[in-house]
């Protein structure tokens, strides 16, 4: 039943693996994202608020975050902010995820210091490509 995973080399721990958090209060945002990264070999992370991201940011220290904006308490723009003030973590790329693709939305994730930007719906091809673009 899980042939292709079985030919693949899943999670071979080498220095290729990449560990992505991924912060969503959705909890299918979160399990298709998963699933999408985890079938590329990807080790994921994931958060459901602000609060548990910036626990899992020390814990775990990811190569890359996907941070959704819309969430309650602490949004994406003030999870953003405190990674980017701290000076362990500013070079942690951070790529914000929402549903709405406005030019001031852009502009705030900008500002609070997200080096990209994917709206919602996304596709594998656009999550890798955020990954391939601001990992080295």
């Amino acid at each position: 039943m899980n042939e292709t995973k079985s030919e693949s080399t899943a999670h071979p721990h080498t220095d290729d693996d990449r560990c992505i958090l991924l912060v969503d209060d959705s909890a299918t945002i979160r399990r298709s994202a998963e699933s999408m990264l985890t079938n590329e070999g990807f080790n994921v992370v994931t958060a459901e608020n602000g609060f548990e991201a910036l626990s899992k940011i020390a814990r775990h220290k990811p190569d890359l975050v996907f941070v959704d904006i819309m969430m309650p308490r602490l949004d994406g723009y003030q999870t953003t902010a405190i990674i980017k003030n701290n000076e362990d973590y500013r070079s942690t790329p951070v790529v914000m995820l929402t549903s709405k693709d406005g030019l001031f939305d852009k502009a705030r994730g900008r500002v609070v210091g997200s080096d990209h930007y994917l709206t919602k719906p996304f596709t594998r091809e656009e999550l890798l490509a955020a990954i391939q673009q601001n990992v080295n």
